[in-house]
């Protein structure tokens, strides 16, 4: 792992809002916006940019939590800005504040974490669980 950053640095992730990110379940689309899912999943995004940097060939990022508060709609067509902050690096830890806007609007905050591994461990620890 490469500790080529320090807590402060800052990625930023754009993003056009699309149908499919839209809040829509088995039951249908419920509001034409952002949804709160898809906002955590590009916010995972927006801190894996850290991690794809920082891991080694043989070492691969997993996430560890994500925590979303939503603020306001995102409607389709427009761009979201991700501003993820490195706000803890602490052995293979690497911990986001994430501030989501569209203008001047503040869409979402919130914080993500994420751990670098060593491929082969991850890879044996999902062989443990698909044994039992």
């Amino acid at each position: 792992m490469k500790n080529i950053y320090t807590t402060g640095d800052k990625k930023t992730y754009r993003k056009v809002v699309t149908k499919e990110d839209v809040a829509r379940f088995d039951s249908g689309t419920v509001h034409e916006v952002y949804a709160t899912f898809a906002l955590a999943r590009d916010a995972e995004w927006s801190s894996r940019l850290f991690v794809l940097d920082m891991k080694d060939e043989d070492e691969e990022g997993i996430g560890t939590f994500v925590h979303i508060n939503h603020h306001a709609p995102a409607l389709i067509g427009e761009e979201v800005v991700f501003e993820a902050t490195l706000e803890e690096l602490k052995g293979n830890t690497v911990n986001c504040r994430i501030t989501v806007t569209a203008g001047q609007r503040l869409i979402a905050t919130g914080r993500t974490g994420q751990k670098i591994l060593k491929k082969d461990k991850i890879k044996n620890l999902f062989n443990t669980i698909q044994k039992h």
